[in-house]
């Protein structure tokens, strides 16, 4: 027996996306945001309305960064959520995590989230079926500490997903086989 939900953003886990960019005035603006994927190997495609600070600032610089949130800075990753950059022009010192430029696009990376693909504007889709901002990955880098012999451990990383059904967050940790690999067995 099956239970009939309201449709909602029904699919678990979305991920728990840091997309951040830089103001007029060159501060550090940060955003979360669960409605991402990758739309390609090197493409990212975001559903951001135009409303969005984020979003003025990456057609304006032409760049973004985009961070996978972690376990240990949930509180942070939700106020990047809950404030709003057309209210706060400068959300990353309440959060008291610190940012850096990014190595090869006009925006910033947030150091403590640990894997960060970096994002050249590509362009904002606004039809009816349109996804928003399309941004092509230029650039990926993982801190130290999750990397395992030259590879990231995603174990390590302790990314977060969002419950879009609770609106609860949960640690996606455990490796629970291989792909490419478990499915031969039934060939």
């Amino acid at each position: 027996m099956r239970t009939k939900l309201n449709i909602t953003e029904g699919i678990f886990p979305m991920p728990v996306l840091m997309i951040a960019t830089y103001n007029e005035d060159g501060s550090v603006n940060v955003m979360n945001a669960a409605w991402g994927t990758m739309q390609e190997r090197n493409m990212v495609a975001l559903n951001l309305t135009e409303s969005h600070k984020t979003v003025k600032n990456i057609k304006a610089r032409g760049a973004f960064t985009v961070s996978i949130a972690d376990a240990a800075h949930v509180v942070e990753a939700d106020y990047f959520g809950v404030e709003s950059g057309n209210k706060v022009s400068d959300k990353l010192s309440p959060s008291g995590l610190t940012a850096s430029k990014a190595e090869t696009v006009d925006a910033p990376v947030i150091n403590e989230f640990p894997l960060c693909l970096e994002c050249e504007f590509v362009e904002y889709q606004t039809n009816e079926y349109g996804c928003g901002v399309i941004g092509k990955v230029v650039n990926v880098t993982a801190d130290e500490s999750v990397m395992v012999n030259g590879r990231v451990d995603m174990t390590l990383v302790n990314a977060i997903a969002f419950d879009p059904y609770t609106h609860g967050y949960y640690r996606v940790a455990e490796r629970v086989g291989e792909a490419f690999k478990d499915g031969l067995k039934l060939k």
